[in-house]
């Protein structure tokens, strides 16, 4: 048994006490508070102090963590407390009021029992003789920590008010250093380096070394404050009087600012590994001033952690007869794409896991790439997020940007996520051929990471620097062309061409859907108007020239409006609209039938077709021969590979001249103009090689192309024809010109089985290996042997010139 001496009074300390374990919390002698106690060795020391004298000796954890602390994980010395009372919540957890008595260091702790136990030593100082006598050291420091506490008080929000008005640097100092120590907010170690002071003079000093320093933070934040405070326009009339309540006004409801935050990230599902990273930022963010600019920067960051769906995903639906029904309700056509996601449906309803395919979708505008995407998430019964990509240039755009930069904000990518909020959507990445790179960095290089199925499993974005796993997300990317795409990145997509549609597919889709769409919208649904199968055939005939279906729609929604205007004005009348009809609804037709040149007006011309952007097209080359010196001269926009493909076929021309009848020096009399129209659309590419040769060796030897024939393939020096791409875009756009006959190199001859089967029945493909063929094909009859070249003058005429 010790005895516990104070100033006002002296207390029987027994050598035994029970010991209750404190988290985060470090208990300083003369100081009365309620405690929670909750832990099973707490209650149980709780009841034995209750059973006996009502003391218990409370020491702080090294390690907040830990639920059941033995030996080496509370720190050595801790206070003597009293039990002052004791209720019993509905939990059954205790609440506790405590005063502190006095320190102690633990000899010696039994944790075998329900409650620890220690043997203990008291460290109170002259526990004998009373009160600590003055000394000036002991003064001094006694007046600078009431001094420096009081600033301290006043500065910070979270200390009572009435508590400075309670020291005084005259009366008992140890009792002064144990509540200016309780009543600080600094770290746990910190507090019980104080506690451990070995006398009251060296607990002072520490005081004053951490008043100090934390006086000097306090300043820092209310100067950034009082410039927030400048930049908002509101300057208190009385900075030293508005100071304190405009530090103190967001601190009133400190708890309720970031309990939202807490709260949501606990209803969140979160991995380990992110909940961990999110509880170290939320630490980071409750030692802040609400008004702090970092405050503000890592709230977003949590709001964006809790908000992303990291753990959840939609329930897919396997029914491959529901999804071909979803699929035949929507489009029309589009077989190929159609059968790749109803293959990926099977194979999902076999094995029930399986990465998400990487889809590219390649055809020209308008044949429904990104109503197909939503179309397929309708399928699958997941949600459909749409990221448009055109004109991205920023690679911040798709990995998002670090946390450093003002207005940080994570990519396209993460962006699209949260509003999914699930981890297995369809995820349309619009108009991929349209990205740009500048010094900005290449956006391209960033989505080869989230298109690739082995590594988007750890996609990192710069803003979370954690990863994302998008191994579940169906991508389906769209794209015009396949040029503007970097190689690395289309190997890897699965690339799906959806060539422009037919004629008979373009009256399906209109019968089907644009028209009744559009007449629902104008308020024509109530009303018999019918769209007769001819006016619809005038239309794409007449009205339009597109692969896709876009400009048919505005076309109808022209006609729709149109009868609208006429039911407003009070004309009734129900019907079908015919032909007759069309030009009083649409006006005179922009497109003039296809009308191609007759026998006798086909010398120097020849078909050629191309593929571009806006699907296939059939493409005029126009050679003129004309007296001159040997210049050879290229109009029409031509680009460098077009450009060689002319020079090619002029060689090519020049290295058959006997077997065409030409003389060998044909080319030093006359100047070679070739010519493609439309001369304001840029041009380029090896295809209308073999076109710009047999329109060149027609000028030249007076026999005219069949008109009914077009052709596509690479020419070279030795007249070998080579394959070339775009092979459907091409056959469509023959068959919609009226062209019967399609001459195409023999290595593409695999591509004419991808063909729709309306394009077999009304177009006939001869396939070639050389430009003897491809004349055999093109013209009417074999050049026959003929000198041409030279002056009149020798017996021998000159060509005459055509266009």
């Amino acid at each position: 048994m010790a005895t516990l001496v104070r100033v006002d009074d002296q207390l029987q300390v027994p050598d035994r006490l029970p010991v209750v374990a404190l988290r985060d919390i470090v208990f300083f002698p003369y100081m009365v508070l309620p405690l929670l106690i909750g832990r099973p060795r707490s209650v149980a020391a709780l009841s034995e102090a209750q059973e006996g004298d009502g003391l218990l000796l409370l020491v702080a954890q090294k390690d907040p963590a830990v639920d059941d602390p033995g030996g080496g994980e509370i720190f050595r010395v801790g206070t003597i407390a009293r039990v002052v009372q004791v209720s019993t919540l509905p939990d059954a957890t205790a609440r506790v009021v405590l005063e502190g008595l006095g320190r102690a260091r633990i000899r010696r702790l039994r944790t075998s029992t329900d409650a620890l136990r220690a043997s203990i030593d008291l460290l109170t100082p002259r526990e004998s003789e009373g009160p600590v006598p003055p000394t000036r050291e002991l003064v001094e420091g006694a007046r600078d920590v009431v001094r420096l506490y009081t600033e301290y008080a006043r500065l910070n929000e979270r200390i009572p008010d009435e508590l400075p008005s309670l020291l005084s640097a005259d009366a008992d100092r140890v009792r002064l250093a144990h509540l200016v120590s309780g009543h600080l907010l600094v770290a746990t170690t910190e507090k019980q380096e104080l506690l451990e002071a070995a006398d009251p003079a060296e607990h002072l000093a520490i005081l004053k070394e951490l008043l100090t320093r934390e006086l000097e933070i306090l300043r820092i934040e209310a100067k950034l404050e009082r410039q927030i405070q400048l930049q908002f326009g509101e300057v208190p009339q009385d900075f030293g009087q508005g100071l304190r309540p405009l530090h103190r006004e967001p601190a009133r409801d400190l708890d309720d600012e970031w309990a939202e935050v807490e709260d949501d990230l606990r209803r969140a599902m979160l991995p380990p590994e992110v909940r961990e990273r999110a509880d170290r930022e939320l630490s980071r963010l409750k030692k802040l001033n609400p008004v702090a600019p970092e405050a503000a920067v890592i709230r977003t960051y949590l709001d964006w952690v809790a908000a992303l769906p990291w753990m959840g995903r939609s329930q897919d639906n396997l029914d491959v007869s529901h999804a071909t029904t979803v699929l035949e309700a929507a489009h029309f056509g589009l077989k190929e794409v159609k059968e790749r996601i109803l293959d990926h449906v099977a194979v999902l309803s076999l094995v029930r896991e399986m990465r998400g395919p990487i889809l590219c979708l390649v055809g020209p505008p308008g044949v429904g790439k990104t109503s197909l995407g939503r179309s397929i998430a309708d399928a699958l019964g997941r949600e459909f997020v749409r990221v448009s990509l055109g004109g991205v240039r920023d690679e911040a755009e798709i990995r998002g940007h670090r946390r450093t930069y003002v207005g940080a904000l994570p990519g396209r990518v993460i962006q699209g996520m949260r509003r999914s909020g699930t981890t297995n959507p369809v995820f349309l990445l619009d108009e991929i051929d349209k990205l740009a790179r500048d010094f900005h960095g290449d956006p391209g290089a960033a989505l080869l990471e989230v298109l690739d199925p082995e590594q988007n499993r750890t996609f990192t974005d710069h803003y979370l620097e954690m990863e994302y796993d998008l191994s579940d997300v169906l991508f389906v990317a769209t794209a015009n062309t396949l040029q503007g795409i970097p190689e690395p990145l289309r190997d890897r997509m699965e690339v799906i061409r959806l060539p422009g549609y037919l004629d008979t597919e373009k009256r399906e889709i209109a019968a089907r859907f644009l028209w009744p769409r559009q007449a629902s919208r104008h308020g024509l649904a109530a009303i018999d108007v019918d769209l007769s199968a001819d006016a619809v055939h005038l239309v794409i005939d007449r009205y339009t020239r597109e692969a896709g279906v876009r400009e048919l729609d505005r076309r109808l929604s022209r006609i729709a409006r149109k009868i609208a205007r006429s039911v407003a004005e009070g004309d009734t009348r129900s019907g079908s609209i015919v032909p007759d009809d069309l030009r009083r609804l649409l006006g005179p037709p922009p497109y003039a039938p296809p009308d191609r040149d007759q026998e006798s007006e086909r010398i120097g011309i020849a078909n050629g077709l191309a593929w571009t952007a806006a699907g296939g097209e059939v493409l005029d080359v126009e050679v003129a021969i004309l007296p001159g010196n040997g210049t050879l001269r290229l109009t029409g926009t031509l680009g460098d590979v077009m450009k060689e493909s002319a020079q090619a076929a002029v060689t090519y021309a020049r290295s058959r001249s006997e077997l065409l009848g030409l003389t060998p020096q044909f080319h030093e009399k006359v100047d070679v103009h070739i010519h493609i129209p439309e001369g304001a659309t840029p041009k380029d590419g090896p295809s209308a090689g073999i076109t710009i040769a047999v329109a060149l060796i027609s000028a030249l030897t007076d026999i005219p192309t069949r008109a009914d024939v077009a052709m596509t393939g690479e020419i070279t020096l030795r007249g070998r024809v080579l394959g070339v791409g775009g092979i459907k875009e091409k056959a469509v756009a023959a068959l919609r010109a009226g062209i019967r006959t399609v001459v195409l190199p023999e290595a593409n001859t695999s591509d004419l089985e991808l063909l729709p089967h309306e394009v077999h029945e009304q177009v006939a493909f001869t396939t070639v290996r050389s430009m003897d063929e491809v004349l055999e094909a093109a013209l009417p009859r074999s050049p026959a042997r003929r000198t041409v070249g030279a002056s009149a003058e020798h017996g021998v005429t000159l060509p005459v010139p055509h266009g």
